[in-house]
């Protein structure tokens, strides 16, 4: 079985972009783990799971209304990421490779 979503280029991307944050935030310190880790995590999952969800919806409108959840959790990792580069947990390289 498939779904509508997973032929979708953005919801591909997205799900890409998630593992690539996780993977470096493996890295982060153990203090981290229920605070940036965590809030990390979360909020790159909920890009790919908003834009799953509302696909499946029947009106363009609620489709629209989940991709800007999507968007709103792409915002919150993007500040993360800024977090984790002032806080030297990632390198500027690294950063850039996942914002630009």
């Amino acid at each position: 079985m498939s779904f509508k979503f997973e032929k979708l280029i953005i919801w591909q991307k997205s799900m890409d972009f998630g593992e690539k944050v996780f993977e470096i935030s493996k890295f982060f310190p153990k203090d981290e783990m229920f605070n940036l880790t965590s809030q990390i995590r979360r909020a790159v999952d909920s890009v790919a799971l908003n834009i799953s969800e509302g696909s499946i919806l029947q009106s363009k409108l609620e489709f629209q209304r989940f991709l800007g959840f999507s968007i709103r959790s792409l915002a919150e990792v993007v500040t993360c990421l800024y977090k984790s580069k002032n806080r030297n947990y990632i390198s500027e390289e690294k950063f850039n490779l996942l914002c630009i």
